[in-house]
């Protein structure tokens, strides 16, 4: 039943809209919020926070529904999985009690900012600083970040900066919440993208904000830590959410082999093309039985960090390769942006980079050898 309404929900207050959304750089607040009413954002927050406390299976129906429908903008998976655990885990309770019932709503839109121009899958390497002004007072951000989602539209951002900026390496960094009107706290443009047109994604800048002691995230100078034991969970979204989306595509090459005639035929009873596209299902049978699993482990919190680089790894290159194949199974269509194939092939390209490059996985991986 909450397929179905997810499933709903795509497809009449997304699918409609979404070519306009990627004209525009950006969806509708209108979306975020009747997202909010049916229940779709931040399932897996407790019921007393304005979540359905559901597990991560339940939540990955909303994003594994938005992948079918090939509407990439939404960023409703980094909001509700990424940025509100965030402070769900790590705030205080005034923290929860603001924050979280607002962006379970979608009233509020939330952003975490970690990469900076010289400082993309190096995080040790970020030159952000957020240093007291006097012994025990407020916080001064100063910095930039980018490639930031849901960047342009975020009520509320963590940002990741220096809180010991005479500490090396991934010591002295802590996590900070800036909200929208903090003075110094601007945007930069929107993004224009390869692919994920619809999605908001901006660079934003800070000019001596002023952040209350109020608003830092979980302990001082641990925030690398902190950002180490989230990212196993933001690798197994991107993992299932690349899987959903090749499946996708697979189902469209499926339906246009068996609509379109050529030599008297349905290209479906070619034989090469149909053993192509049963070699496609088969690695996506494969991967679904990985993923889910991970899913699994997840849920009883037994997915290590390596083993969610593995499936972030080998579910977007899988997504590369099928993008590739469906379009080229699509013929001439396949270059038509109208067309589902084509945008998945544009949108398939970043998934190997963001939420950490499928290089920093394998190295992520070899540690454990």
């Amino acid at each position: 039943m909450f397929r179905e309404t997810a499933r709903g929900f795509f497809n009449k207050r997304v699918v409609p809209f979404h070519a306009k959304w990627e004209e525009d750089g950006m969806i509708s607040r209108e979306c975020w919020r009747e997202a909010g009413e049916l229940g779709l954002l931040c399932v897996t927050m407790p019921e007393q926070y304005g979540g359905a406390g559901a597990d991560i299976l339940t939540s990955a129906v909303v994003w594994e529904e938005q992948a079918y429908t090939g509407c990439t903008g939404p960023g409703f998976a980094l909001h509700s999985e990424i940025v509100a655990p965030y402070i769900l885990h790590y705030g205080t309770e005034a923290q929860k009690q603001k924050y979280l019932p607002k962006l379970a709503k979608g009233e509020w839109i939330g952003a975490i900012a970690m990469t900076e121009p010289a400082a993309g899958s190096d995080l040790q390497a970020m030159k952000s600083t957020a240093v007291q002004s006097t012994p025990g007072g407020d916080y001064i951000l100063n910095g930039s970040k980018t490639f930031i989602t849901n960047g342009w539209m975020a009520d509320v951002v963590i940002v990741a900066a220096k809180t010991d900026p005479a500490a090396k390496g991934s010591k002295g960094i802590s996590l900070l919440m800036v909200e929208t009107g903090m003075k110094g706290f601007e945007r930069g443009k929107k993004l224009k993208k390869l692919g994920l047109r619809a999605q908001d994604t901006s660079e934003l800048f800070f000019d001596n904000v002023v952040i209350p002691k109020e608003n830092v995230l979980g302990p001082l100078n641990e925030g690398f830590r902190l950002l180490m034991q989230e990212l196993p969970q933001e690798r197994l979204l991107i993992a299932d959410l690349s899987l959903a989306a090749s499946e996708a595509a697979f189902e469209w090459t499926r339906q246009y082999l068996k609509d379109r005639v050529a030599f008297g035929q349905p290209l479906i009873k070619q034989q090469l093309l149909r053993h192509r596209l049963a070699h496609v299902k088969t690695e996506l049978v494969v991967g679904r039985t990985f993923v889910d699993n991970c899913l699994e482990l997840h849920k009883d919190g037994r997915l290590d960090t390596a083993t969610a680089s593995m499936a972030k790894a080998w579910a977007t290159d899988l997504q590369g390769r099928v993008a590739d194949e469906t379009v080229q199974l699509h013929g001439g269509y396949g270059f038509i942006w109208e067309f589902g194939v084509t945008r998945n092939f544009a949108d398939a390209r970043v998934q190997r980079i963001y939420g950490g490059t499928n290089e920093i996985m394998m190295d992520v991986v070899s540690r454990t050898l």
